[in-house]
C-alpha cells in the first residue's frame, strides 16, 4: 500500500471537518500535494474517499463506474439526507437510462433561447430589489452618508427565488423563503436533527400542494407542461428498442414528477444564491478587478466563468459509489465505497490553472468543473450564469461606492463542507 508524503496511508481514516469549515482551500491544497485520494469521514459521518487533483476529478466525473445510484452503496454505508421517495427520485440519484430519460425530458426548459428570453425579467427583478434597497436607505436617513444592507438577504437570495418560481409557475402568494429549508439540508445542525426532518416534511407538503394547484389551474409555465406530459401520457423521447425506464416506457412516474420540481427549485435557488454572493465578495476583495468590470460591464458574462472557478457554490460534487474496484490517482477504491469529488480543489489545482488562488477575470477558465462535467453537468448552469451576470451588472451600475461593511475576517460562512456560501454579506453603498 502506498504511503503519502504526509506519512499517512491513503486508507487511514481522516476527519477534515473542522479544518474544512475553517479554510477549505488550505486543506485541499495540502491534500492535493500529500494525499490526493484519501479516505476521510464524509459529510454524513461515514467513511468516504475524497479526490482533489484536477485530472482525477475531471476523469471521475465522467466515469460510468462511479454511480449516483444509492443502491450501489455498501450495506451500512452512505446515509445522506433520507428524503422521501416523492422527493428522492431525482437526477442526483440516477444513472442512465433513467437519468438520460428524465434529463432529456426537462432539457427543453433550459434551451439557450429560453434562457435568453429570461434576460429581461431577471433584469427587472434585480432593479426592483435594488430599488427597495435604495428606498430603505432613504427611509432610514442613511443614504446620503451611505446606505447599509445584508446583500445576501436583500438581493442574492430573493433574486433567484423570483426567477425560478416564475419559471415553474409558483404563484407569488405561495412562494416561501427557501433558505431555511436549504440550510437544513446543506448545513444540518447535529444538535437539532428535528430541523432537517421538519424541513423535509415542509418541502413535501409544499410540492404536493403545488402540483395539485397546477393540475387544477394550469398555466404557461414549466411545471404545468411537465404535469400535462405526465398526465396525458406524453413520451419523453425514447425510441422503440431504445432505453427503457424502471416504470416501463419513457413517461415520468408521479414521484419523478414531484422530485423533478423539487430539484429544479432546490438546485436553481441554492446554487445561484451562493454564486451571486461569492462573486460580489470576490470583487469587493479585488478592487482592481472590480474597477475593470465597472469600466467594461460587457465582460461580466465571461467573468462569471472565473467566479465559479475561484469560489463556486459547490465544494463537492454529488457523492458517487464505485460499482467495481477501481483505481483513482494510483489508489484502489473498493466496490461500494463512497467517493467525494472536490470541485473546489480541482479548480485551484496549480497543475491546471496558473496562480489558482488569484482572481483573474482575464483567465481562460475552459475546463473548470465548478458545475460538473459529463452527463451530470448542471442542467441549470446557463440560468445561474445569466442571473449572476445580470445581478452583478445591475448592482455595480447602481452603487458605485459599494464596499464591505465589516472586515473580511468577520464574515460568516455556512457551516458546510459540501457548499460554499455566506450566511450574510454586510455592505455599505
Amino acid at each position: 500500500m502506498a504511503i503519502t508524503a504526509s506519512g499517512a496511508s491513503p486508507r487511514s481514516l481522516y476527519d477534515p471537518t473542522s479544518e474544512l469549515l475553517a479554510d477549505p482551500y488550505e486543506v485541499y491544497a495540502r491534500l492535493r500535494e500529500t494525499a490526493p485520494v484519501r479516505r476521510i469521514v464524509g459529510p454524513d459521518g461515514r467513511p468516504a474517499w475524497i479526490v482533489t487533483r484536477y485530472e482525477d476529478v475531471r476523469q471521475s466525473l465522467a466515469d460510468p463506474r462511479l454511480s449516483l445510484d444509492k443502491s450501489r452503496a455498501l450495506p451500512g454505508g452512505y446515509q445522506g439526507f433520507g428524503l422521501p421517495p416523492a422527493l428522492d427520485a431525482n437526477l442526483l440519484n440516477m444513472d442512465p437510462p433513467d437519468h438520460t430519460r428524465i434529463r432529456r425530458f426537462v432539457a427543453r426548459a433550459f434551451t439557450a433561447r429560453r434562457i435568453e428570453e429570461l434576460r429581461g425579467p431577471v433584469r427587472r427583478t434585480a432593479d426592483e430589489l435594488l430599488d427597495a434597497l435604495e428606498s430603505g436607505g432613504r427611509e432610514s436617513g442613511t443614504l446620503e452618508s451611505g446606505g447599509r444592507a445584508d446583500l445576501v438577504a436583500s438581493y442574492a437570495a430573493p433574486l433567484p427565488i423570483v426567477v425560478i418560481c416564475e419559471l415553474l409557475g409558483v404563484p407569488p402568494r405561495d412562494r416561501r423563503d427557501f433558505r431555511e429549508w436549504t440550510d437544513a439540508l446543506i448545513a444540518p445542525d447535529p444538535a437539532r436533527p428535528e430541523r432537517m426532518k421538519a424541513a423535509i416534511a415542509a418541502m413535501l407538503a409544499f410540492f404536493t400542494e403545488l402540483l395539485a394547484h397546477k393540475r387544477a389551474e394550469p398555466g404557461d409555465d414549466l411545471l404545468s407542461a411537465l404535469i400535462a406530459a405526465r398526465d396525458e401520457g406524453e413520451e419523453t423521447g425514447g425510441e422503440a428498442g431504445g432505453e427503457a425506464s424502471h416504470g416501463g416506457g419513457d413517461r415520468l412516474s408521479e414521484d419523478e414528477l414531484m422530485s423533478l420540481a423539487f430539484l429544479i427549485l432546490f438546485a436553481g435557488y441554492e446554487n445561484t444564491v451562493q454564486l451571486i454572493g461569492n462573486s460580489v465578495l470576490a470583487l469587493l476583495r479585488h478592487p482592481e478587478q472590480l474597477a475593470a468590470l465597472r469600466a467594461e460591464p460587457g465582460r461580466t458574462a465571461a467573468a462569471v466563468g472565473e467566479f465559479v472557478r475561484y469560489e463556486g457554490p459547490a465544494l463537492l460534487a454529488i457523492r458517487r459509489f464505485a460499482v467495481e474496484d477501481l483505481t483513482i490517482g494510483g489508489v484502489t477504491v473498493p466496490a461500494g465505497e463512497t467517493v467525494m469529488l472536490s470541485l473546489a480543489a480541482a479548480n485551484r489545482d496549480p497543475h491546471r490553472f496558473a496562480d489558482p488562488d488569484r482572481l483573474d477575470l482575464d483567465r481562460d477558465t475552459a475546463g473548470q468543473v465548478a458545475l460538473g462535467h459529463g452527463i451530470h453537468y448542471c442542467l441549470g448552469a446557463p440560468l445561474a450564469r445569466l442571473e449572476t451576470e445580470i445581478a452583478l451588472n445591475a448592482l455595480l451600475e447602481r452603487f458605485p461606492r459599494l464596499a464591505l461593511d465589516v472586515p473580511y475576517e468577520e464574515l460568516r460562512w455556512r457551516p458546510s463542507i459540501r457548499a460554499r456560501g455566506l450566511i450574510a454579506l454586510p455592505v455599505r453603498f
